[in-house]
């Protein structure tokens, strides 16, 4: 008999025993927000509706995770299980493919940067940048009537990686003299920190870009500072950095890969437990998401980059899907993936739908199942005999409302796989409007025997 869901993970509590009841209590929305106490690491950079640090902290206690184990999220995003567990004193890892994401986690997690001469050097590279915009007749301070000097851009092929309208020029040309300072600290104490400062400013206050959640375009912003949101960012760090001085933790390490190739980067049996939040099978195309500070730190600079980094990820959108893709071999023998593919694609051609991503849906429904049991399969190697997995995964209705029960059919796969599941926890639920049903976001939990 299936394991009976349990509803747990309420911001300050770790009992997961007595969580349901203050799951009722407070509400589903409750259950995604971050803490007041949590914001110290986290909020220096952060994905939209990234799951909260109290579920990881929850499941660290709940898997008994003390000093020397080592615990990896093979979804790291940006960081959130790999900063619970640095202040839980516990070694973590992180794989993560996207390379805004990897660079976050790292910086995140990178205690040791002296948080006075942090915000003495992010001073003084501000005063230069203030001093070229003075000698160009441009304050910091917005002020739409004035005429602007010829301001500086990126060229046009890379312009063209952005998401159309989401910086203004005059911002822009700001942030383009503020990464030319800051270039000439690279490979100093605390420069890496200053560049995630960036991103975070970029995304929160420079920027025209609106998260609800996904990403896009809101109202434009002729002007906006850039400095001062920027120096902000930095104070911020600082004082979190000084609140950890002086003191001893783990190790966390974040690796550029692919989650289904995780025996290349680390070592046979090296992991006591994962805590992680893969992608959901939906349209939502997760470059899309960090593409305007991707693109600005340098980490994509071309179209062939840009495929690159797609290729390295689990296919769950149709924007991410290659003709050469062969995930879907791993699961051409599960009955139900195969049914909900041809659902879905019978409903396309019931509803006339013809586009080129619309025809799409039922491969990358295939491509997504396929590659996350490639992913659990290769992770096989790096587990310890007895690890417990946590997987927090949602149900989904994106393609033309055909339900897909992500968790139930992720436990298939790990069964068939070798894996035991201990129980599915049922960590909310939220309403989709398109099917006008509540739609689950459990927590997988499977123990590798070994």
């Amino acid at each position: 008999m299936e394991p009976h869901p349990r509803q747990i993970l309420i911001p300050g509590t770790v009992d997961a025993h007595s969580m349901a009841a203050s799951l009722a209590t407070a509400g589903n929305a409750r259950a995604n927000q971050m803490a007041s106490t949590d914001r110290r690491f986290h909020d220096w950079y952060r994905f939209v509706l990234s799951f909260p640090p109290h579920l990881v902290r929850a499941y660290i206690e709940d898997f008994g995770l003390k000093m020397g184990d080592t615990l990896l999220d093979p979804f790291c995003g940006t960081g959130t299980t790999l900063v619970v567990a640095k202040s839980r004193g516990v070694r973590s890892i992180g794989i993560e493919a996207n390379p805004m994401a990897h660079f976050a986690s790292s910086v995140k997690t990178d205690w040791d940067a002296n948080p006075r001469t942090l915000k003495a050097r992010a001073k003084s590279v501000a005063r230069e940048v203030i001093d070229i915009l003075r000698g160009q007749g441009i304050d910091d301070e917005p002020d739409v009537d004035r005429d602007s000097p010829d301001l500086r851009t990126l060229d046009p092929e890379t312009m063209k990686l952005l998401i159309r309208n989401s910086i203004s020029s005059l911002p822009l040309h700001k942030t383009l003299i503020l990464l030319e300072c800051l270039d000439g600290h690279k490979g100093k104490v605390g420069h890496r920190h200053a560049m995630l400062a960036l991103a975070n400013a970029l995304v929160l206050s420079i920027s025209n870009l609106r998260f609800g959640p996904e990403v896009g375009v809101g109202k434009q912003k002729p002007d906006t500072p850039v400095v001062a949101p920027w120096l902000a960012e930095v104070n911020k760090m600082a004082e979190d950095l000084h609140f950890v001085s002086g003191q001893e933790h783990p190790d966390s390490k974040v690796h550029l890969a692919d989650a289904r190739d995780i025996s290349g980067v680390l070592e046979p049996a090296s992991v006591d437990a994962v805590i992680t939040s893969p992608p959901y099978p939906n349209e939502k195309d997760y470059t899309r998401t960090t593409r305007l500070e991707s693109v600005l730190l340098g980490f994509i600079k071309t179209k062939a980059e840009l495929r690159k980094f797609k290729k390295g990820l689990v296919r769950s959108n149709t924007r991410g899907v290659y003709k050469d893709d062969e995930d879907d071999e791993w699961v051409e023998d599960h009955k139900e993936i195969q049914r909900i593919a041809r659902a879905i694609e019978k409903r396309r051609v019931d509803l006339g739908k013809t586009s080129g991503f619309e025809k799409l849906y039922g491969r990358v429904t295939r491509l997504y199942f396929g590659g996350m049991a490639r992913h659990l399969s290769d992770l096989q190697k790096v587990l310890r005999p007895g690890a417990h997995l946590a997987y927090v995964v949602g149900d989904q209705a994106s393609y033309l409302r055909v339900m897909i029960r992500t968790g139930q059919l992720l436990t298939d796969i790990a069964q068939a796989l070798g894996y035991e599941l201990v129980r599915t926890d049922l960590f909310r639920t939220r309403f989709a409007t398109a099917t006008k049903k509540q739609l689950r976001e459990e927590v997988v939990i499977l123990r590798w025997p070994g």
